[in-house]
């Protein structure tokens, strides 16, 4: 199916939804052939909203599958498991919502096509509702109080009445996505899908040279003397004010302020707020765009006379480049080419969920022996083989029972519906330890996954990026930064 067939399809089903006819809507959708992470989101909100509660699972199990950073899918997922009573998958998914955050207070779905901001205090409240299920009380005041700090404004007091509850150890409402949100697509690209008539009728006319018999669309006109021999030179990109920066994702106005740009375009950076907006130059235009849309050029601007280029400090490591959570309308066509993204309906076999910190998803043919699917689970997860030990609930049973070789026959046995959930965890002796460092210098961010802090603050190390960037945490909050911005911490201290 084309990109337009697609899109037609998707805008009219946002259109019966509209109209209220959600059933017709849910039907176009799962015509669609090739779905992406936003329309498989869709499915799974109208089956939600059906109660109809295994085939929205699946279906959130496809948007995360084709783009594991969509937070609010795991918000979702999270909503899902809970009214089926799976505290703890909704628990996971809650904490991988709230992890997608990056320590932002909140995600504004807009320019992607949802009208919907999904707060961190918010999730922090249903973490709290989930803790609280699970009997985890003094876990579930722990969040909300961090949900209290977080909280933008007064609208959010129904997170004074959760806090409230807990200290009486009673449960509270469940927030939930508002039944007919929806992902649009992008109205430009909708637009285009008219036919439009570019010839317009057709008229004979005559020519005006007077030896010239032609007649039809356009008449011969006299011939130019002198055209010139060789090609017009191509004009040299001229000085802007401002810092070059490359367009990496396309991005339309919503308001008269902000400015149209394409993936591959090159704008001046004029100034960069506070609110992660840049006041941009294009085309000799000037507008607003979301400074995340864009990266720091290096170029050599060509003048008459030779430019100064300060000397770089090789020690400071150029930023990496990597993708942000979500990618605006455009970008899915790369992401849906993958082999990991084909929709699950479409296969034989088993699929395989695996609760970690947080939820994946693996396709397997039933029968393989416990080797396959660790190394499978092993390479989803980016972590030696050796470190991880599964766990899968004996039939009829609650225990969780360790897999060895020995027992694969009765996990087998235990798949319901083609379907199998395992738990892994990670030998503690053989984890990453959380080393504590200190800051030699300070560090601003210059994207939203970047941690900020200050000379001397200490920070837990979480991971390694790579040899140059590590990810830590610091004051609350979780991101990326040079390695040669720290140096180890004494045990003392």
């Amino acid at each position: 199916m084309s990109f337009v067939s697609t899109l037609r399809q998707w805008d009219e089903a946002v259109a019966c939804v509209e109209q209220r006819d959600p059933d017709s809507a849910l039907r176009i959708f799962l015509n669609i052939e090739e779905k992406n992470s936003k329309i498989a989101f869709n499915i799974g909100c109208l089956y939600l909203n059906n109660s109809e509660l295994d085939e929205a699972e699946k279906a959130f199990d496809g948007s995360i599958g084709k783009d594991e950073h969509l937070a609010v899918a795991f918000f979702q997922r999270g909503v899902t498991f809970y009214k089926k009573e799976k505290f703890e998958e909704s628990l996971l998914d809650f904490q991988q919502a709230f992890k997608q955050l990056r320590g932002n207070q909140l995600i504004d779905y807009k320019p992607l096509g949802l009208r919907y901001k999904l707060y961190a205090c918010e999730v922090l409240h249903n973490i709290g509702l989930v803790q609280a299920q699970l009997g985890k009380w003094e876990g579930a005041q722990e969040n909300l109080l961090t949900a209290l700090n977080l909280r933008a404004d007064a609208k959010f007091s129904h997170i004074d009445h959760a806090l409230d509850a807990i200290l009486k150890q009673k449960l509270f409402p469940l927030i939930e996505i508002r039944a007919g949100l929806l992902f649009k697509p992008n109205k430009h690209y909708v637009a285009e899908l008219e036919k439009r008539d570019y010839l317009g009728k057709a008229k004979v006319v005559s020519s005006i040279v007077p030896s010239d018999e032609f007649s039809g669309f356009a008449p011969l006109q006299p011939q130019v003397d002198n055209v010139p021999s060789t090609p017009k030179v191509p004009e040299v990109l001229r000085v802007f004010e401002g810092e070059p920066h490359t367009v990496l994702y396309e991005f339309f106005p919503e308001t008269k302020e902000e400015l149209a740009v394409l993936p591959g375009n090159i704008v001046f950076v004029l100034q960069k707020g506070a609110d992660n907006w840049a006041s941009v130059v294009f085309n000799e235009k000037r507008g607003l765009v979301p400074y995340n849309f864009l990266e720091p050029l290096d170029i050599v601007t060509m003048t008459s006379k030779p430019v100064q280029i300060e000397p770089v400090n090789d020690e400071i490591p150029a930023p990496p480049r990597r993708a942000p959570p979500s990618r605006p309308v455009g970008t899915e066509g790369q992401k849906t080419v993958n082999a990991e993204t084909s929709n699950t309906s479409e296969f034989s076999g088993c699929i395989v969920k695996v609760h970690f910190q947080f939820t994946i998803a693996i396709s397997i043919a039933p029968g393989q022996p416990y080797g396959v699917i660790l190394q499978m689970i092993s390479s989803k997860l980016k972590l030696p083989a050796s470190t991880l030990t599964l766990r899968y609930a004996k039939e009829g049973s609650d225990e969780r029972v360790i897999i060895e070789s020995s027992e694969m026959e009765a996990v087998w046995n235990s798949v319901k519906d083609g379907r199998l959930t395992l738990w892994c965890s990670v030998t503690e002796d053989k984890r990453v330890p959380h080393e504590k460092v200190v800051a030699l210098y300070s560090y601003d961010s210059t994207t939203p996954e970047d941690l900020v802090f200050k000379q001397g603050n200490i920070i837990t190390i979480l991971s390694k990026v790579n040899d140059e960037w590590l990810e830590g945490q610091c004051n609350g909050k979780i991101g990326i930064f040079p390695s040669t911005f720290v140096k180890a911490l004494n045990g003392d201290q």
